[in-house]
């Protein structure tokens, strides 16, 4: 998994061609130009392999990468016409199916050293997740998942770019990694501008499962399972829906730092993750498990307002467990990435190219996205949004 070191061999094979031209006796000009055919070729079989081997990273990695975005951008699509009510069981339902997933990887990767300080990025995940049914029914899930993705982004790559949590990682041309993340985060704010066209209502399930017959004098009616959401105005919906999406993002993208932390003291004697591993996937179990601890806490206190009565709609239950399923692959698939080209790189095409799916999702089947100007917006946004990907993966090579 991890790039191959050649420069120790390259220095060895470099001192022998030295030692070998200064030892060499006049007399042997023709065993000398020999030799240095041999070694010069050798040189030149070792940096082919070297390239060789860069090139199958770069393509590993941009291939993890645009999965890790197809399935983040689509994790959303099965509950996107399900009747979610205020979202709070469904976010259990799926935190769940995330952390039923990430222990059946972490014994297929032998359960690597488990770190209780990585938990720490998952409650802040799912203190951000908490908002993401109420932001898409605000503002549909096309914008929702292109502001929180631009969010996301600037803290990530920010944080992985200047070591705000760790030793901070370069890349060989670092101007064209300014101007893709830039770029990238441009789409975001030009999406920003994309007005959107949402049903509150997706399916006629509006009745929780669960809901206190006395309470409702047999009215069964869509009121029953009325939230704040439903009744505010569209375009106070509309602002509480961006302002949700900006500090979901900002969470999501702080979420990444205790494992920058935890990588970045593994080297220093002193320090409590001595020896932890590099290897991203290892931390993946560890902050699943915040993931659902603090999403079963959360349902708990739910629970306990709503005087045991929460609004638990059956029809969720299999649509968010698939919906876990695709984020917990994606997770994985966007930390592979990380081991093959690095989090600088891997963040803005991950965080940008997963709102880009999420906006096509919304646009093409959805419906979010009408009328001529709208689709201008978009179409302005996604050009932006493949070039910065492309200048960030230019800036590897």
């Amino acid at each position: 998994m991890h790039e191959a070191n050649y420069s120790p061999l390259l220095l060895f094979v470099t001192t022998l061609l030295v030692v070998s031209c200064h030892s060499t006796q006049p007399a042997a000009q023709q065993d000398m130009k020999h030799g240095e055919n041999v070694v010069a070729g050798k040189l030149e079989t070792l940096a082919f392999n070297f390239n060789s081997t860069n090139a199958t990273h770069l393509a590993y990695g941009i291939a993890a990468n645009v999965l890790a975005a197809l399935l983040y951008g689509s994790n959303f699509v099965p509950v996107k016409r399900i009747e979610t009510g205020d979202g709070m069981f469904f976010q259990w339902v799926y935190c769940a199916s995330i952390w039923s997933v990430s222990m059946f990887a972490d014994l297929i990767l032998q359960s690597p050293k488990f770190y209780p300080f990585a938990m720490f990025g998952g409650v802040l995940w799912a203190t951000g997740n908490i908002a993401a049914v109420p932001i898409v029914k605000a503002i549909g899930l096309s914008l929702g998942s292109v502001i929180w993705s631009s969010s996301c982004l600037l803290i990530g790559w920010a944080s992985t770019r200047f070591g705000w949590f760790g030793n901070p990682q370069d890349v060989p041309r670092p101007m064209l990694n300014y101007c893709g993340a830039g770029l990238c985060l441009l789409s975001g704010l030009i999406f920003f501008f994309v007005k959107t066209d949402v049903d509150l209502h997706p399916s006629s399930e509006s009745i929780p499962l669960l809901l206190d017959r006395r309470s409702t004098s047999c009215s069964y009616g869509p009121s029953s399972s009325e939230f704040w959401m439903d009744v505010i105005r569209p375009k106070t919906r509309r602002f509480i829906g961006c302002l949700l999406a900006v500090v979901s993002g900002l969470l999501y993208g702080f979420s990444f730092a205790p494992i920058l932390y935890i990588k970045s003291h593994s080297s220093c004697p002193d320090s409590v993750f001595h020896g932890a591993s590099d290897y991203d996937l290892d931390y993946v179990y560890a902050q699943c498990c915040g993931i659902f601890v603090a999403s079963t806490v959360y349902f708990a206190i739910y629970c306990a307002v709503m005087n045991n009565r929460p609004r638990v709609y059956s029809r969720a239950v299999l649509p968010g467990l698939f919906s876990g399923l695709m984020w917990a692959s994606a997770t994985y698939c966007w930390f592979l990435a990380n081991n093959y080209l690095s989090a600088v790189i891997s963040f803005p095409i991950v965080s940008a190219g997963y709102g880009l799916v999420a906006a096509l999702w919304g646009t093409l089947v959805f419906r979010e996205i009408k009328g001529l100007v709208n689709c201008l917006i978009f179409t302005l946004a996604f050009c932006v949004v493949l070039a910065g990907c492309l200048l960030t993966i230019l800036s590897k090579l």
